[in-house]
């Protein structure tokens, strides 16, 4: 069933169960307010009627028109009146009811006898619904006279039929209008919903360039559409970055095949002395290494993008890290003569894998050591800024263009300045490292201008103090 459908018997079916109730309450408390009308206008004229009698000094025998000429309220149109003995017989009644039979009832008479009085809904053959109030008095414990007061209900009966019809009549009417209206407004609330789904039919297609169009709003449908617009975003950037990676990577792992194919070729055209097969062997050694490296470091990212690669929590001090990983550097650097200095070493400890905070400074260092001028200098700070520690390696070397900076940790990119400086080097160490720094939950800056060299910093949080 279409939504629209849904979302209008929906609205639908709780309208009618609203009208209804509000139907079914509005008529009650509408009967039950007419009825205590009638009820308060029946008390009033019972007492009017009591008050004659006590002005007279309850004697046995009333002057019936004495009585109606000094209290004409006894002989209102809408109402009549009797006055029984406590046989139950009729003393006096009001001339408009004397061509009408209204008993006392015996549930009033009874009642007559304890003092109470009686309201009652009465119908009697060939004679419209009334309703009656019987009124005892009672004098020196004696029950002397019943005054009873009536009123036809045919008024009361004939507002409320009307008033029932007005209910029936309306309601369905104002049902069926809210319900036109109610598809009417589904439709154009779901309107939007119809285009985002052509767009996404056509984005679904593969063209991840499209983008869903709708006015701009902050409703659901605004705030869907821009989740959408969003997800889609990421999703053609991760193609875009799966594209670019495949093209990378079949580039880096071709590159050593080349060089290896070539130089057997050559090698093999003619006979040659043992020490060129040598030669070729050692060469092709070294590419099978670098390959190895690069396919090593691919299932490392690979495992670390599943989500298989564990990590330790235990406390690491980082200065001591540091000093051991500062010796390694120094024979790194003897080759290119660069220095690799000690500069401001604050004690931290961080909570962490020591072996993959080993592997990442290590190789920060590394690269500041491979991208430096010779005879330069690498220098390593360490220093605590409130709850975290930066850990700086700075260098004087090739520097690294800015629009460059956030493609460093990108696989495989090496700017071209980096390729000319070395051919070592793979393309997929910063993105390591960029791994071990958000798995420990820091990241990692980057400050750097060309020929001016760079400077790295890892920024790790503190451990927390130990009780």
């Amino acid at each position: 069933m279409p939504l629209r459908v849904r979302l209008t018997l929906w609205y639908g079916t709780a309208l009618a169960l609203i009208l209804l109730t509000f139907s079914v309450v509005l008529y009650t408390i509408t009967a039950r307010g007419l009825r205590d009308q009638v009820d308060e206008s029946l008390q009033e004229t019972a007492s009017a009627a009591v008050r004659s009698l006590e002005k007279r000094g309850f004697l046995p025998l009333i002057d019936e028109d004495a009585l109606l000429s000094q209290f004409p309220e006894l002989t209102r149109i809408d109402k009549f009146f009797q006055i029984f003995s406590p046989t139950g017989t009729i003393t006096i009644r009001s001339p408009n009811i004397r061509q009408h039979d209204v008993p006392l009832s015996r549930h009033a008479l009874e009642a007559a006898f304890t003092g109470s009085t009686v309201f009652e809904s009465a119908r009697y053959p060939n004679e419209p619904p009334l309703r009656l109030v019987s009124v005892p008095i009672i004098y020196r414990g004696s029950l002397l006279y019943i005054v009873q007061v009536g009123t036809t209900l045919e008024g009361v009966e004939e507002t409320l039929r009307r008033f029932l019809l007005v209910l029936v009549v309306m309601a369905p009417i104002a049902l069926v209008v809210s319900l036109v209206g109610g598809w009417f407004l589904a439709g154009r609330a779901l309107r939007p919903v119809d285009s985002i789904t052509i767009a996404a039919q056509r984005i679904a297609a593969g063209d991840l360039t499209q983008r869903l169009t709708s006015e701009r709003s902050t409703d659901e449908i605004g705030r869907l559409t821009d989740t959408f617009n969003n997800m889609i975003a990421r999703l053609e950037t991760s193609f875009a970055q799966i594209r670019q990676f495949s093209s990378d990577a079949s580039h880096e792992l071709r590159t050593p095949l080349t060089v290896m194919k070539g130089e057997s070729e050559l090698v093999l055209r003619r006979p040659r002395p043992v020490e060129d097969y040598i030669a070729v062997l050692e060469s092709n050694l070294e590419e099978i290494d670098r390959m190895s490296r690069i396919v090593e470091e691919l299932l490392f990212l690979s495992r670390a993008d599943l989500g298989q690669v564990k990590t330790e929590c235990e406390p690491v001090r980082l200065e001591a890290l540091v000093e051991d990983i500062q010796r390694q550097a120094c024979l790194l650097g003897q080759e290119r003569g660069v220095d690799v200095i000690m500069g401001t070493i604050q004690p931290a400890t961080v909570r962490g894998d020591e072996l993959r905070l080993r592997e990442l400074i290590l190789n920060i260092v590394d690269n500041a050591v491979k991208y430096s001028y010779p005879q330069g200098t690498v220098d390593i700070d360490l220093l605590v800024e409130g709850r975290t520690a930066r850990l700086s390696v700075r260098d004087h070397g090739i520097g690294i263009p800015q629009d460059a900076h956030k493609q460093i940790f990108d696989r495989f990119f090496r700017t071209d300045d980096a390729r000319a400086h070395t051919k070592k080097g793979t393309g997929l160490g910063l993105a390591i490292c960029a791994w071990i720094a958000e798995a420990h939950h820091g990241h990692i800056e980057v400050q750097s201008e060309i020929g001016q060299g760079s400077t790295f910093t890892i920024v790790l949080p503190l451990a927390p103090p130990t009780a």
